[in-house]
């Protein structure tokens, strides 16, 4: 029997995880989205890179936090496409994407590149509008009082 019918029937009787459901999932567009168009996973595995339709993982609406795999495959090479992520409010957010070369390669980060590409509500840290007024100087003089004996007696 041909590999994408035995999938098919599967997936009906619910034994392999994530068919249909999970193969739409935010994260997994944006996943395909990445992988699709960055220049490292071409030279890795070559382009066009096709994907396949079963994804495999998890993605918990509730508690707001999925992982998921699916295969990628080029003219040069396939991998595993994994992507993990949180959902802020309604929306999804990629906290992982690597794809994982078949033959045990390097595997390709790509969490950085899809924040630059994209951009990411993550909050930045900047000291300089913490405050709005300077710091007050610290009290002149403080006294510390302990109590005698041993501590935890």
């Amino acid at each position: 029997m041909h590999r994408g019918a035995i999938t098919i029937i599967l997936c009906c009787l619910g034994l392999v995880v994530g068919c249909g459901r999970l193969s739409s999932h935010p994260l997994v567009t944006m996943a395909k989205d990445e992988v699709a168009r960055n220049d490292r996973v071409r030279t890795a595995l070559g382009a066009p890179v096709d994907f396949s339709p079963t994804v495999t993982g998890r993605a918990n609406e509730t508690d707001g936090i999925a992982a998921m795999q699916f295969e990628a495959r080029g003219p040069k090479a396939a991998g595993l496409v994994v992507v993990e992520g949180k959902k802020l409010g309604a929306e999804w957010g990629v906290t992982l994407l690597e794809v994982r070369p078949a033959d045990g390669g390097d595997h390709v980060h790509l969490t950085a590149d899809h924040h630059a590409r994209i951009g990411t509500d993550t909050p930045k840290f900047d000291p300089a509008q913490t405050r709005s007024t300077p710091a007050a100087p610290p009290p002149g003089d403080i006294e510390i009082v302990l109590p005698p004996g041993t501590p935890g007696q």
